[in-house]
């Protein structure tokens, strides 16, 4: 099953904003791409001159996060003929990276994040709510199903980012699916909830399934506040686990000095 469209990768290879810590940027843009599945198992990346234009960095810069990504076990880099970086899905690195990007966002930065694709997001569901064909619907339940089943922590983050970027899809708005893609290349990179308590996977599920009975009745509004309130509800469990994460390297610290 092809999990995103070809606007989706393009979306990976857009130049970074400008800014400090580009190394780092390359890496998590990187890494998110990974954990989405826009970049897959022993996918070759450009050339580091190609690579370097796209995003709008030196190939010094991206020297160094290449570098990085072969420390994490991400890139993998052969000589030779026929040589060249190749990408390394591994979970564990994605689950520090993501890890190390929640520590670096405050609870605003988290809530703000949550605004827009709540916003996003709720948008496409009212739309789809009255733009969605059958055939539409049938695809976003068969992805909500994929999520239900998927077996690993990967597949899971993958089929979830699907389904949010094939309901704006429903809502046949362009805009809106660039957006999603977009805000998911972001929301990647933080920690996907049911790592952290699988039984989340179950919420997650009842809430696309009724988002999409909404859009099958043709409700829009009951299809936009569920939507909102479901993204709401994901936006407090990152809060939560960023104040927990907090808490327990502040009593880390506690311990250590006493």
């Amino acid at each position: 099953m092809q999990l995103l469209s070809g606007d989706a990768r393009r979306a990976v290879f857009a130049p970074l904003d400008d800014g400090a810590l580009r190394s780092e940027a390359v890496v998590r843009r990187v890494g998110s791409a990974v954990a989405l599945g826009l970049l897959g198992d022993g996918e070759q990346l450009p050339s580091e001159t190609d690579l370097a234009t796209m995003l709008n960095v030196s190939t010094v810069t991206l020297r160094e996060a290449l570098a990085e990504l072969r420390k994490l076990g991400l890139v993998e880099t052969r000589r030779g003929r026929g040589g060249g970086s190749f990408v390394r899905s591994r979970d564990d690195v994605l689950a520090e990276l993501a890890d190390a990007r929640l520590a670096e966002l405050g609870t605003t930065d988290l809530r703000e994040l949550g605004d827009v694709h709540g916003a996003v997001a709720a948008a496409a569901a009212r739309l789809a709510a009255s733009r969605a064909s059958r055939t539409e619907i049938a695809r976003l339940r068969d992805i909500v199903d994929r999520l239900a089943s998927a077996g690993s922590v990967t597949g899971q983050r993958r089929t979830d980012g699907r389904y949010y970027i094939e309901l704006a899809a429903c809502a046949q708005s362009v805009r809106l699916t660039m957006q999603e893609m977009d805000l998911h290349l972001e929301l990647s990179q933080l920690p996907w909830p049911p790592e952290v308590a699988p039984s989340l996977l179950d919420v997650i599920v009842a809430g696309h399934r009724a988002v999409i009975d909404a859009i099958e009745d043709r409700d829009a509004a009951r299809a936009r506040a569920l939507t909102e309130s479901h993204i709401e509800t994901r936006t407090l469990w990152a809060i939560e686990l960023r104040l927990q994460r907090l808490g327990d390297a502040s009593g880390g610290a506690e311990r250590q000095v006493s």
